[in-house]
């Protein structure tokens, strides 16, 4: 089972459309494939497939912290130790938890001398999964509306996958990432085989490919990036990117392609052929 990530530093550049292409690459030479949608926030691979989001497989839930005033001597460590910045003490006052800010880490129920924390189970999102062919399935992520920090539902979307993997027995896993590099990113980008970076020649989307590819050195994944859009605009600043992080070539380019952008648009791109 091969473990791929398609990502990208920036949206719109057509990671999601290249994460469908390559699946349907895949299941049509009859290997069986699992694509996972891990952009928690706003998932759309299942209407670029023009297919339901399916049925709701699992539940997500985290531990949030919860404060006992009876508890707590006001020492502001669990503030000192919130590295989201999601605990704000005044002097002489309680801590105020941001529900919002929260990665639900834990850290600070750990920290805190007097056991004054304590979590608070909450659902922060639902996975779903679709069969739709008999070597082709869907997994998607979906957090709770408003939800700032996506990066726990995308490991546990993780976690299913690679049992869903398992049963189904399939050859290939493709996860198709959020744009940009932050939390969700990175745990949809760790404990792969392979990355492929899909940009677009303006200037943007070199700055952005230059931070995507930065991470992924730092994580130490193989990497590959495909160019779409590649006929319309100037590849110098790519090129020089690529040649940053010693590539030597594009894996793949992807002109424009009205056809292309029709079945995008329809949801029709399962059966596109590239």
């Amino acid at each position: 089972m091969k473990k791929i990530a398609i990502t990208g530093g920036k949206g719109g550049t057509g990671k999601s459309t290249y994460a469908v292409l390559m699946a349907s690459r895949l299941f049509r030479k009859d290997r069986r494939v699992l694509l996972i949608d891990a952009d928690a926030e706003c998932p759309n691979l299942h209407l670029l497939l023009g297919v339901g989001i399916g049925k709701v497989l699992e539940r997500v839930f985290a531990d949030f912290p919860k404060l006992d005033k009876k508890k707590c001597t006001k020492c502001g460590l669990c503030a000192k130790t919130c590295k989201e910045n999601a605990i704000f003490q005044a002097p002489g006052k309680y801590p105020i938890f941001f529900r919002d800010l929260c990665s639900a880490c834990g850290a600070c129920m750990i920290v805190c001398p007097e056991g004054a924390i304590k979590p608070q189970k909450e659902e922060i999102g639902k996975i779903y999964f679709q069969k739709i062919k008999d070597n082709f399935f869907l997994l998607t992520g979906l957090a709770k509306a408003g939800l700032e920090e996506t990066g726990p539902v995308v490991g546990k979307l993780k976690e299913v996958a690679l049992k869903i993997a398992k049963k189904e027995k399939a050859d290939f896993v493709i996860i198709d990432t959020a744009a940009g590099t932050h939390c969700p990113v990175i745990n949809a980008l760790m404990d792969i085989d392979i990355a492929y970076a899909v940009t677009e020649p303006t200037p943007m989307g070199a700055y952005d490919l230059h931070l995507i590819l930065d991470l992924m050195e730092k994580l130490k994944i193989k990497k590959e990036v495909v160019l779409n859009q590649a006929d319309l605009g100037d590849k110098k600043l790519l090129n020089k990117v690529l040649a940053d992080f010693k590539i030597k070539k594009f894996f793949e380019e992807i002109p424009h392609s009205r056809k292309l952008a029709k079945a995008y648009s329809a949801g029709e791109l399962l059966n596109f052929n590239l």
